[in-house]
């Protein structure tokens, strides 16, 4: 009887997943999301030019499959949100 439970289960969840739509697939995709919280420097290089943002008390976003960061950063007071490539992208936790 437990087989026969689990294998019911295990075809459900199967049918569930297969009549997604694509949107719900996407939301699915995003529980590997990982992120870092607390205080970071983002700093964004490429060809001897840099920008830099300060992520206070938030997260830093990965999403290798994307190739991106993504985190709201703070200037001035301001907070704003910015997307950076992974692979050109330097994350320091300040002090």
């Amino acid at each position: 009887m437990n087989r026969l439970l689990k294998g019911t289960l295990l075809l459900t969840l199967l049918a569930a997943l297969w009549g997604c739509t694509e949107e719900q697939q996407n939301r699915i995709s995003r529980v590997g999301v990982s992120w870092l919280e607390g205080d970071y420097q983002v700093t964004y290089a490429v060809d001897g030019h840099t920008k830099s943002w300060q992520v206070i008390g938030g997260k830093v976003t990965s999403e290798a499959a994307k190739g991106y960061y993504y985190f709201w950063a703070t200037d001035g007071g301001k907070r704003f949100y910015v997307q950076t490539p992974i692979d050109r992208t330097y994350i320091e936790e300040l002090p």
